[in-house]
């Protein structure tokens, strides 16, 4: 019982760190307090493939220090523009126990770039194991953040839950997460993704 605690707890605190990064990343735990379509089978949105028509590109990144993703973090990026590496910070404030394997994450988002971003919405998942197929996916959030001046930073309080059998198939998957964390613009979409092992 233990063991599963000490998984869970480690999972809530990776998502709360690197979900971000990730996210972003996060890493992710953004909502807009309903939780009804949280765990719903929609897809989710990938990475820009090229450059949209206002020269906006993508970034990929992985492998944070868990707190924050962008200038803090070791995040590995890749730009296709002239913007900076990592246009997005996410960092998390604080998390708080509210059950065995529960834990409200409060994070925050800030737009690094020199212009606004417009239609942003956050995107986050965490996998058992190393992959990103849907059936190792153990939680995800989403939250419509609207629009982010430049300089300007979104915070919110999410709530991680994770039921039992989702902390024993990361136990099953020693110890090993991926957390998916997607921000989505109306200029362009990121994605990061983390691997960790929470054992």
């Amino acid at each position: 019982m233990k063991r599963s605690l000490l998984v869970a707890s480690a999972v809530v605190l990776l998502v709360a760190a690197g979900v971000g990064v990730s996210f972003v990343t996060g890493i992710g735990p953004f909502a807009d307090g309903s939780d009804a379509g949280d765990q719903s089978a929609d897809p989710f949105p990938t990475q820009t493939a090229t450059p949209t028509s206002d020269g906006s590109g993508s970034t990929e990144g992985s492998e944070t220090d868990g707190g924050t993703s962008g200038g803090d973090a070791t995040a590995t990026s890749t730009a296709t523009t002239a913007e900076p590496a990592d246009p997005f910070a996410f960092t998390i404030v604080r998390i708080e126990e509210c059950g065995q394997t529960c834990r409200d994450v409060t994070s925050t988002l800030t737009n690094r770039q020199d212009t606004g971003a417009t239609g942003v919405t956050v995107y986050s998942r965490i996998f058992a194991g190393n992959s990103t197929a849907s059936d190792d996916e153990i939680w995800r959030g989403s939250e419509s953040v609207g629009d982010l001046g430049a300089g300007e930073s979104y915070t919110t309080t999410r709530r991680v839950e994770l039921s039992f059998s989702e902390a024993f198939a990361v136990q099953q998957s020693d110890g090993w997460i991926t957390i998916q964390t997607t921000i989505q613009t109306d200029q362009q979409t990121l994605t990061y993704t983390e691997r960790r092992d929470v054992i």
